[in-house]
């Protein structure tokens, strides 16, 4: 698998950057995030590297960014997304530019980052594999909005995006198979290694089930794995639409509820310059704006 190198970061405060544009910034620790769990007990030996519990495997954040004001009602809709690897969830913020795109893109949604092997090549997603546990996150995640006003008492969660780069292809891959919340739509960056069947299971069990996958030749087999689902999606009878980055319009986006789209450029360059996740979030299936 391909490393997410990212050195001489000089990571700002996404607080400051945002409250100058109307959204705000929320952080708090949830226990149904990925770690730490009894799957990295005793760390993670990688290159003959051990990358230890206490640096790596102990960090329970989440991040809110809420746009201000959001539109709130019986239910509010979220956007998840998982770093990579090598990352943490604000060097994944400013380097790839999320908080900007979202910023940028006007969903009236909550944009949610939440932790997982920070700072390490490790693709496991920990508790967030097992039966329910993403439920437990969403509702950290309503219950923290409930606690800041931002949403109605009795307000639940709305509809459910995955969103990821890299490394991210497994926690998310788990999640739709066992985290007992339905998604609506799965956004990969360069992200397809394995996991096939889930991501398949996935689609197949509701036709407004929306996935694109935006890959490189650069991602390490990103690119062979997509040819290889595109097989399974034929041999399925599943739709699907393949298309160059050059030339993807909106209503490649709009139109295809499995789009695969071939990029040019480097695995860690392609979310952003041009800003392809504000794209995918301004044509999404299910989200709205706030204006």
């Amino acid at each position: 698998m391909i490393r997410n190198w990212i050195w001489g970061i000089v990571v700002l405060f996404p607080s400051m950057v945002l409250a100058q544009s109307g959204f705000q910034v929320l952080h708090f620790a949830s226990a149904h995030t990925s770690f730490p769990d009894t799957g990295r007990a005793n760390g993670h030996l990688y290159d003959s590297v051990l990358y230890t519990t206490a640096d790596h495997y102990r960090d329970s954040s989440v991040m809110l960014i809420v746009p201000d004001p959001l539109k709130a009602g019986a239910t509010v809709d979220l956007v998840f997304w998982f770093h990579g690897w090598r990352n943490n969830i604000d060097t994944a913020a400013e380097f790839y530019g999320l908080t900007r795109q979202f910023i940028a893109a006007h969903r009236n949604a909550v944009f949610v980052l939440a932790e997982t092997a920070k700072d390490a090549p490790d693709s496991y997603g920990g508790k967030l594999e097992q039966p329910g546990v993403f439920k437990g996150l969403v509702d950290d995640v309503m219950d923290e909005l409930k606690k800041k006003g931002i949403v109605p008492r009795g307000a639940g969660p709305g509809n459910v995006v995955l969103a990821g780069h890299s490394g991210a292809f497994r926690v998310i891959a788990y999640i739709l198979q066992n985290g007992r919340v339905p998604v609506q739509e799965v956004l990969l960056f360069d992200a397809l290694y394995s996991q096939v069947d889930k991501y398949m299971s996935w689609i197949r069990q509701d036709p407004r089930h929306h996935f694109v996958h935006w890959f490189t030749n650069h991602g390490g087999g990103t690119d062979v794995m997509s040819d290889t689902m595109m097989k399974e999606l034929k041999d399925a009878s599943v739709d699907f639409a393949l298309r160059e980055e050059k030339l993807v319009k909106p209503e490649d986006i709009k139109n295809n509820r499995v789009l695969f789209v071939h990029s040019l450029r480097e695995h860690n360059v392609i979310i952003g310059d041009p800003d392809d996740l504000q794209s995918l979030l301004e044509n999404s299936w299910v989200l709205g704006s706030k204006n």
